[in-house]
């Protein structure tokens, strides 16, 4: 797989390198373990926020964006391999303003600066290399980087002088290429308005089943939160239909996913989303065939997840509200099909941690606190920690009968359409004013499945949900008409768009005949 972006601009290497610029590494006050780890690396990185942008204009240079991850196998090769080279660093520092990202602490700008990628370079995945200019706009990027490739020219020691030499030569060139760049990340999720179509919607579960199925046959293996979003699609499939080839691919996705050792590589991350999924497609399997093998690995994924829940609240990492309310919702809808009433009590014991740690009434969820107690500013105002608790509070109240869990989601329906609501449809991924979005008036929609479920799908399942437990028609109405400001983009987009169509389905199933 290619890992870089041609950049349609001529480059040239620089002869020599200006002075070391006045960066210091500003790692160590990090309030996350991955970006802590970087406080010795001899680059001089910076946090992410205004006060980079600003030095990076000062300075008049642009900004080395690097996103990753702790559970990310290629951030961790990249930190060792490239950015504990003191001669790249100093390369870096002379030329650019480095900036360092936990993408679990801003899944905002992650998400960002990946459609942006994925605009230069079709890339998808972590970790992300992006240079920008001093705005925040994305002119050249890819994924993994190595140090020295002096064969292809593709080492960051090659393409950082290319590039320093290419943003002062060239700036106009580079600005209107990073405006191009900026409009087809922006029409990546932005609204397609079109109609749910039940005959439409079959025709794109049926491309969803045909690509899981091309992965099957490749042996590609499986273990990525999409996978168990696909498969969850194709047993709702089956429990609504009958059909049998749906069934037939999901069952043999779920081997897969248990043979391959990816759930097993999910103990490594302590909120084990990817887990989570597997264990409520395991539960539904069970549910739809009654296969006792189906049960048994159930209940074995969720006392595991529960146990990781428990060892994560002993110590003092940060908590991510999203992250952590999908996990607790999956435990929950799972723990309720096959009865596992121990689990749904520590589920349950759980929510009501996180809500004491994130949630405040009319303010909604703010994205992080520490596990060591209540405290933790957070970032504040993202879509997707919204709509995970609330569909998680949802879950509860389905099985606890406790108002206060429907309540919850009541408010947080509320603050979805105050802050969050498009009038042209939809709900952007941050709120108006808090935090700042990645680029200043650039707010996205997102739609399909990556890390988490398509948050907008899940806005309309929270609303779907809201119907049935209070009997409101009107939530029925806000879920079909957010589905419907997307159903023009959906088509093509695979395993991506799983979550959607489960939730787009059930709309059509849902609507008054």
């Amino acid at each position: 797989m290619r890992t870089w972006s041609v950049l349609p601009l001529s480059l040239f290497t620089i002869a020599c390198v200006s002075e070391r610029g006045p960066l210091t590494n500003r790692m160590a006050q990090s309030t996350t373990r991955y970006l802590a780890r970087a406080a010795r690396q001899p680059v001089g990185w910076q946090p992410w926020g205004r006060e980079a942008f600003a030095l990076a204009s000062r300075l008049d240079r642009p900004v080395l964006l690097y996103i990753g991850a702790d559970e990310c196998r290629r951030c961790l090769q990249m930190d060792r391999e490239v950015y504990a080279d003191p001669a790249l660093g100093a390369l870096i520092d002379s030329f650019f303003v480095p900036v360092r990202v936990d993408r679990d602490e801003r899944p905002d700008v992650a998400e960002h600066y990946q459609a942006a990628v994925q605009a230069l370079a079709g890339l998808h995945g972590y970790p992300l290399t992006v240079f920008l200019t001093p705005e925040g706009a994305a002119f050249f990027g890819g994924t993994y980087f190595p140090a020295d490739d002096p064969v292809t020219g593709r080492g960051l020691k090659q393409i950082v002088p290319e590039i320093a030499r290419s943003y002062r030569d060239q700036r106009a060139s580079i600005v209107q290429h990073a405006a191009l760049v900026r409009q087809l990340a922006l029409g990546q999720t932005g609204l397609a308005h079109g109609v749910l179509q039940p005959q439409a919607l079959r025709r794109e579960v049926g491309n969803v089943r045909a690509a899981l199925q091309v992965l099957l046959q490749a042996n590609q293996g499986l273990g990525a939160f999409t996978h168990t979003q696909a498969v969850w699609l194709l047993l709702a499939e089956f429990a609504r239909t009958g059909d049998s080839a749906s069934l037939a691919v999901a069952r043999a996705a779920v081997d897969v996913l248990l043979d391959s050792g990816a759930v097993a590589a999910a103990l490594d991350d302590p909120l084990a989303v990817v887990r989570a999924g597997l264990a409520r497609d395991l539960a539904l399997a069970w549910v739809l065939t009654a296969d006792p093998r189906y049960r048994e690995t159930a209940e074995r994924e969720l006392h595991a997840l529960a146990r990781g829940l428990d060892a994560a609240g002993e110590d003092d990492r940060p908590l991510f509200a999203d992250r952590e309310a999908y996990v607790i919702g999956s435990m929950l809808e799972a723990a309720g099909a096959v009865a596992d009433s121990l689990v749904e009590r520590r589920g349950v014991a759980a929510l009501d941690t996180l809500l004491r740690r994130v949630y405040a009434r009319g303010f909604g969820v703010r994205h992080s606190a520490t596990r060591g107690g209540g405290g933790g500013a957070g970032v504040h105002g993202l879509l997707q920690d919204q709509v995970q608790v609330a569909a998680a509070s949802l879950t509860a109240f389905a099985i606890t009968g406790r108002v206060r869990y429907l309540e919850v989601a009541e408010n947080l329906a509320a603050v979805l359409d105050r802050d969050f609501a498009d009038p042209q449809g939809g709900y952007f991924d941050a709120a108006t004013a808090d935090p700042p979005p990645a680029v200043p008036g650039d707010r996205t929609k997102p739609v399909f499945d990556d890390l988490l479920p398509g948050a907008n799908p899940w806005v309309a399942r929270v609303f779907l949900q809201l119907a049935a437990c209070t009997g409101d028609a009107r939530y029925r109405r806000r879920a079909q008409a957010t589905l419907e400001a997307f159903a023009g983009a959906i088509g093509g987009e695979g395993l991506r768009a799983a979550s959607y169509l489960a939730v787009a389905r059930d709309a059509v199933s849902a609507a008054p005949h």
